[in-house]
């Protein structure tokens, strides 16, 4: 009995060997995209965070305070006064040709109502079309007017003979203390180069599941494929599916090897737990697709509701946007998206550091999409001894 087990399971896995060596876009799938993913990410997020976002200054006053007001903004790191510019026009010129992301203008008579304080307005103009540099700006330049603001009130309050300290207090009542835990460089690539990583390999494996399961319906050799398995659907997706378990973990782990190892990111928990992730995104990857690809028994419509979801744990698997504030049906779907489940982990082990209980439940999730697509298995067998190839 025994015996014959492995011997089947031997013949079935050989068919899906064999199909991965006879399909070079299997192994493209498997390999060279996750791991490209990786690369790419880690070298365009290499500097954390963008800094010396392109700027212009129209400095319409020309006084001591305005050029003041000038040289606080291009200290600041992230952005970068590259023209000083004489008109509005010329302005939003440069910033339509994408010489500049954004410009402010110091009005004429920006010092003197300064001193007389009567509140002179700075224009800020910003493109928002790219988010985070357009945000960094924004924050660049609210920072230099609330300094500016700052430094003016300081030189009247000196003129009226308070004393530094005393100035100080009025000016700053309390000190705060920022203490971003887990990520305490702000760095943009840790955060999003992990999970965009995991998110491209999870579409990975999603797609070639999808893909090698429902092929057999296109090419009508799924008689043939249970066949080979005994004619067992288990052994028959076990089979197939094995081996590119294996090469996609492996290629999973060579992700993370570049992530903690070649770029450095933090890694705050014992390498096993990541590890651990990695396999188990793979596997409820792999379960997710089958379930789809038991349902939908048809390589179109199955691909395409695999890449459906793929693509959209970029938007809704809260790599990006916090799912507690998406609308409460849209962040319903991200519990069905085996990368939230990876995210999850990732955030509270490698970046923080907590009790491997704290993501027990998240491990134990990505199980259930391992063993989900077994109540349906009766159903993908039925289609694959009556195959029926719909367009």
């Amino acid at each position: 009995m025994i015996k014959e087990f492995f011997e089947i399971l031997r013949s079935s896995v050989a068919r899906g060997l064999n199909e991965v060596k006879h399909h070079p876009m299997y192994l493209g799938c498997m390999v060279a995209v996750p791991v490209f993913a990786a690369v790419f990410f880690t070298t365009l997020l290499a500097d954390g965070v963008a800094d010396n976002v392109p700027s212009a200054v129209v400095d319409l006053d020309q006084s001591p305070a305005s050029r003041s007001v000038v040289r606080t903004i291009d200290s600041y790191q992230s952005v970068d006064v590259k023209y000083q510019l004489d008109s509005y026009s010329q302005a939003m010129d440069y910033l339509r040709q994408g010489k500049i992301m954004g410009f402010v203008i110091i009005p004429e008579g920006f010092a003197s109502d300064l001193l007389a304080q009567r509140k002179p307005e700075l224009s800020f103009y910003i493109n928002f079309s790219c988010i985070t540099p357009a945000s960094l700006m924004q924050k660049g330049y609210t920072t230099v007017s609330l300094m500016s603001n700052a430094g003016v009130m300081h030189g009247t309050l000196s003129g009226m003979g308070m004393t530094d300290s005393a100035i100080s207090a009025m000016l700053q009542p309390y000190v705060t203390h920022m203490h971003a835990l887990g990520n305490p460089w702000l760095d943009y690539g840790l955060y999003l180069s992990n999970s965009f990583g995991s998110t491209v390999l999870a579409l990975m494996v999603m797609i070639l599941t999808a893909y090698s399961v429902t092929v057999e319906i296109k090419n009508h050799t799924s008689q043939q494929w249970l066949q080979s398995a005994g004619g067992s659907m288990w052994m028959a997706v076990l089979g197939k599916l094995l081996p590119q378990t294996l090469i996609f973990f492996l290629s999973g782990w060579t992700m993370q090897l570049i992530f903690y190892g070649f770029a450095g990111y933090p890694l705050n928990c014992p390498m096993w737990q990541m590890v651990l992730a990695v396999l188990m995104l793979v596997v409820a990857s792999q379960g997710f697709a089958l379930t789809v690809s038991s349902l939908i028994v048809n390589p179109r419509m199955a691909l395409s509701m695999c890449c459906l979801s793929g693509i959209l744990a970029f938007s809704i698997a809260g790599l990006s946007f916090p799912v507690e504030q998406m609308y409460s049906g849209v962040g319903i779907v991200s519990w069905i998206l085996p990368s939230r489940y990876y995210f999850m982990i990732y955030c509270n082990q490698a970046l923080n550091g907590l009790p491997f209980a704290y993501s027990a439940p998240w491990y134990a999730a990505m199980i259930v999409f391992a063993i989900l697509p077994s109540a349906l298995l009766w159903h993908l067998k039925r289609k694959c001894l009556n195959p029926v190839y719909v367009p």
